[in-house]
């Protein structure tokens, strides 16, 4: 507690709730109507400070109109002789000599004495203002997207820390979702080769494919990096086409879908209750214990000192019995296998993946560690700064969008990001050098 007082996450807690607080004051104020529609068998009465509906024999709901709710009535005559049949979406009315007219809804037709016919809709109708950025659903909503980024920053936080570069983290994501999807429609659609696995297997076997997947990545560009001797940014620069080429030739270039129900409302969209609503927790879950082990295996390990020591002078740890190589290559693995895991939720929460999945990821994963206080010069960065930059960065991106700026400017804000980012550590590591 006491590093997270005094070090560069305090900063970045404080930054969010600057941008929490800017958001709050700048986005929009608007109006939201819902309503309830009283069916033919449903009672309706005033009572103090609001309106009572007895839905036929169940226990009756309270409106109150202090929180906004109104009733509107909207009746509509027609002459004696007129017919009204109600069908399976609303009321069928047939006037004398004329074609007959549907009302959509629920209405319910009543005839006075006189043979005229009334058809009445009775409503409860809410109308609310609410703050466009700070509401359940959006904050819930930036929350969500901030995982994708967080799970793949906490990996690509390793490779930048001992001095490297992943530009294929993205592109692992989209192959990862691509096989992991295949495997799905194998198990899901009639017919498949995998068609009939059991239930409580398809959840481990998508996360062994897509983690998988992710991890083969992964060796691949630490192998390209450490026995070629290629800087990183040459190897993931060209691994990045490799493996998005890869997915689509997969997929054919099409969308996968077809998956078991297991895989999406049966884990990733799981919801429990809460005050605020239902709440999808596994994508939650899943990024704290990615972090938790992340911190842990960093700052408690001796692999997590040895990283660090890579990125603070790779030739003293060479000298000082590092296995430089090896660790190398086991970050590229983990982070691979991080952006395997970010698309085990992709496939739960969309239901489908294809080769342009992913793409243009890698800009925002790498500024979220960069703006989480990773250095691209190596040497610093940690597990919980990768998480909170995730966060920075999807307010950024919601905050585009709450404030109608054009999808087109989200890029240019998330570049200008990363170059204040790396500005503001170089000038911190001149003037620590200056005080020394």
């Amino acid at each position: 507690m006491r590093h997270l007082a005094s070090g560069q996450e305090s900063g970045l807690l404080l930054v969010i709730g600057l941008m929490v607080l800017g958001l709050f004051l700048a986005a929009p104020v608007r109006q939201r109507s819902a309503q309830v529609v009283l069916r033919e068998g449903d009672t309706l009465r005033d009572v103090a400070g609001g309106f009572e509906v007895r839905a036929g024999g169940s226990a009756p709901q309270t409106y109150r109109a202090r929180d906004g709710w109104t009733k509107d009535e909207v009746v509509r005559s027609y002459p004696a002789g007129t017919t009204c049949r109600p069908d399976a979406t609303g009321l069928v009315v047939t006037r004398p000599g004329r074609d007959p007219v549907r009302l959509e809804g629920a209405w319910i037709a009543e005839t006075g004495p006189d043979g005229a016919v009334s058809a009445r809709q009775v409503r409860l109708v809410q109308n609310l203002r609410f703050n466009t950025f700070f509401n359940t659903d959006n904050l819930l909503s930036v929350l969500t997207s901030a995982t994708y980024y967080a799970i793949m920053a906490v990996g690509i936080t390793g490779v930048i820390v001992m001095g490297g570069i992943d530009l294929s983290v993205g592109s692992i994501y989209c192959l990862a979702a691509v096989v992991g999807a295949m495997m799905l429609r194998a198990m899901g659609v009639q017919g498949g080769a995998l068609t009939g696995t059991p239930g409580w297997l398809v959840v481990p076997l998508t996360f062994a494919v897509c983690a998988g997947v992710g991890a083969a990545c992964g060796l691949a560009n630490g192998l390209g990096t450490v026995l070629l001797r290629v800087h990183p940014f040459i190897i993931t620069l060209g691994t990045m086409s490799i493996f998005r080429g890869l997915a689509y030739l997969f997929s054919d270039g099409e969308s996968v879908t077809g998956f078991p129900p297991q895989i999406g409302a049966g884990f990733v969209r799981a919801s429990v209750p809460s005050p605020f609503g239902p709440v999808e927790v596994v994508p939650l879950v899943l990024t704290l214990v990615v972090t938790v082990l992340g911190a842990v295996l960093f700052s408690r390990t001796v692999f997590g000192r040895r990283t660090y020591a890579i990125g603070g002078n790779e030739t003293a740890a060479k000298y000082a019995g590092v296995p430089v190589g090896r660790i190398k290559v086991w970050l590229f693995v983990l982070c691979g296998a991080a952006a395997g895991l970010a698309a085990l939720i992709q496939l739960g929460r969309y239901g489908a993946a294809d080769s342009t999945a992913g793409r243009g990821d890698e800009l925002r994963v790498i500024a979220s560690a960069v703006v989480g206080g990773a250095s691209l010069a190596g040497g610093r960065g940690s597990a919980v700064g990768a998480v909170l930059g995730a966060v920075i960065i999807a307010l950024i991106s919601n905050a585009t969008i709450i404030l109608d700026v054009p999808p087109s400017w989200t890029d240019v804000v998330l570049g200008m990001t990363i170059v204040v980012a790396v500005v503001v550590d170089q000038t911190k590591q001149r003037l620590a050098r200056a005080r020394a």
